[in-house]
């Protein structure tokens, strides 16, 4: 059955509607969050746990908390938050691109989650342990607890980012608006353009850039096989 046609301020209420619905499951998630927050800081601390934390202010470790919570928060409420997104946009789309979007909203999730643990686990402790090694015997490496939470955030949220490329490059692909040509053709200025793109997102420090850029490198690289292969399933599919 088609979708009835709404009208704008029927869209406007719609719209409210799911705004609302994402909003109460984001502070949901952020108080179950502040519930076991001890936990969480428990895993956010343990890449540097060599490091010694100190907070500067006296309010500055209870932000901290209420910071780490909402970004959780945000986090498992992103189903909800999703499914919201897809209700609104389900009745402006064709069956084929209904089809594309809820994929690309899911395995959104899961390229994103991937990025982020492979930070996590690797990235991080690296990271971590080049800047420590730097330190001298006069000055002892106590850090921010505010700014370790930045400097991760950044990292884990760099590298879920990074690690959509090729679900975006499907989805273009998929929809005809690049080629594996097109990607081959503009490689180098689009290497140059990731390099300066992790210069913005990672902290500003020369490994960071480093460790991020060379995935992003990989993952493009990554998208051209991908985008081929789905070129030529679609030439054998209009020749058969």
């Amino acid at each position: 059955m088609e979708d009835k046609q709404l009208t704008l301020v029927e869209h406007l209420s719609e719209l409210r509607k799911r705004i609302i619905i994402i909003f109460i499951a984001i502070i949901l998630g952020a108080v179950a969050s502040y519930k076991y927050i001890d936990i969480i800081i428990e895993y956010m601390v343990k890449p540097a746990q060599k490091l010694e934390f100190i907070y500067l202010s006296p309010p500055e470790l209870f932000i901290a908390y209420i910071k780490i919570a909402i970004v959780v928060g945000i986090i498992i409420s992103s189903p909800i938050s999703l499914m919201q997104i897809w209700l609104f946009v389900k009745p402006g789309l064709k069956k084929n691109e209904r089809r594309y979007l809820l994929l690309a909203l899911y395995l959104g999730i899961v390229f994103f989650l991937v990025g982020s643990v492979f930070a996590y686990f690797t990235i991080i402790p690296i990271t971590i342990e080049f800047f420590t090694q730097v330190s001298v015997e006069q000055i002892a490496p106590l850090f921010s607890f505010d700014s370790y939470l930045s400097f991760i955030s950044s990292l884990l949220f760099s590298f879920g980012l990074v690690f959509e490329l090729p679900l975006l490059i499907i989805l273009l692909t998929q929809l005809n608006l690049v080629t594996a040509n097109t990607l081959k053709k503009y490689r180098k200025i689009v290497i140059l353009i990731i390099f300066i793109i992790a210069a913005i997102l990672t902290p500003p420090d020369v490994v960071s850039q480093v460790l991020l850029a060379l995935p992003m490198v990989f993952l493009y690289e990554l998208s051209i096989w991908i985008s081929a292969w789905i070129g030529r399933r679609k030439k054998q599919r209009n020749n058969g």
